[in-house]
């Protein structure tokens, strides 16, 4: 199916699903936030501008419905910042990373201090985009994570049960093109394949997704990187300005509040109802929960 149809297709199903108002704020289409950050971003470049070939790249990584896009939407309020999002077709072909000298080339060109790129579909070549990109400058990730139970209720009400679809068809052998399927470890390629997927729920398919997924950040040595940043979600909208703050301090820029003026901060998940999940698949995700919660001192 054509790319561009794919797209609206979705669009018109999350549109239908969760609202209009919800779509243009997820996808970022509202006209007026974009001119004005369009022109807020082009005085900087006149003023503050950086010569070509020094901007840092920065990926934003992890699993989708983790809180990206509240990331990107504080980081974009930054001049410093020029933003690549999943749906930008110079960065990204239906959601997945173009070629690395195509992205070397954009942030090359860029007179931006950072380049910010989503590529969650690409989150398991993490350390190809860190060491092999070329950039003038190093790059930076940061790996978002979201709690198990409040990405499974986020990510029923967007994709419905693909994810039990697509682990289903890893576990019977096939999907080893699919993005979902590479750089699983042979541990967590077993564990997919002992259920019995017949009887398997969607909300037990998206906590093995979210388990296998975010495994992925101790598998690849991210945990050892300084130059990757993990950031809770959780922690991150009970304290909006603190967590932005301290993730300016990484990246190496100034803190606003208008960076996380879009958050409202909201009292800690801890109470959030546990969804119905396989008790296998629970166990697994509280203790890569609690692994992840220290790693980012959430």
């Amino acid at each position: 199916m054509n790319a561009s149809l794919t797209k609206v297709r979705r669009h018109w199903y999350w549109a239908r699903t969760q609202g209009i108002g919800r779509l243009i704020e997820e996808d970022d289409l509202n006209p007026a936030t974009r001119a004005r950050r369009a022109l807020h971003k082009r005085r900087w470049r006149r003023e503050h501008g950086v010569e070509p070939g020094t901007a840092t790249p920065v990926f934003l990584l992890g699993l989708q419905r983790s809180g990206t896009n509240m990331i990107v939407r504080g980081l974009e309020e930054a001049p410093e910042f020029e933003v690549h999002n999943e749906n930008d077709g110079a960065a990204f072909e239906d959601f997945r990373l173009r070629p690395l000298p195509d992205i070397a080339a954009i942030v090359a060109a860029s007179q931006h201090r950072f380049v910010l790129f989503k590529p969650l579909c690409d989150s398991h070549i993490a350390h190809r985009l860190l060491d092999e990109l070329g950039a003038g400058s190093p790059g930076r990730a940061i790996w978002a994570y979201r709690s198990v139970d409040g990405r499974v209720s986020s990510a029923l009400a967007k994709f419905g049960d693909v994810n039990l679809r697509v682990l289903r068809e890893i576990a019977a052998g096939g999907g080893r093109g699919r993005w979902q399927a590479q750089s699983l470890s042979n541990q967590n390629v077993e564990l997919i394949r002992r259920f019995d997927w017949a009887a398997m729920t969607p909300a037990s398919g998206a906590a093995l997704f979210w388990y296998v997924r975010n495994s992925l950040f101790f598998e690849l040595g991210l945990d050892r990187r300084p130059d990757v940043a993990l950031v809770s979600y959780d922690a991150f909208v009970v304290d909006p300005d603190a967590r932005m703050r301290a993730l300016c301090s990484i990246l190496g820029f100034p803190w606003s509040p208008r960076l996380a003026a879009h958050v409202e901060a909201r009292p800690s998940s801890g109470g959030r109802r546990r969804s119905d999940i396989d008790p296998v698949i629970r166990q697994r995700c509280d203790m890569l929960q609690e692994r992840l919660d220290a790693a980012a001192g959430a």
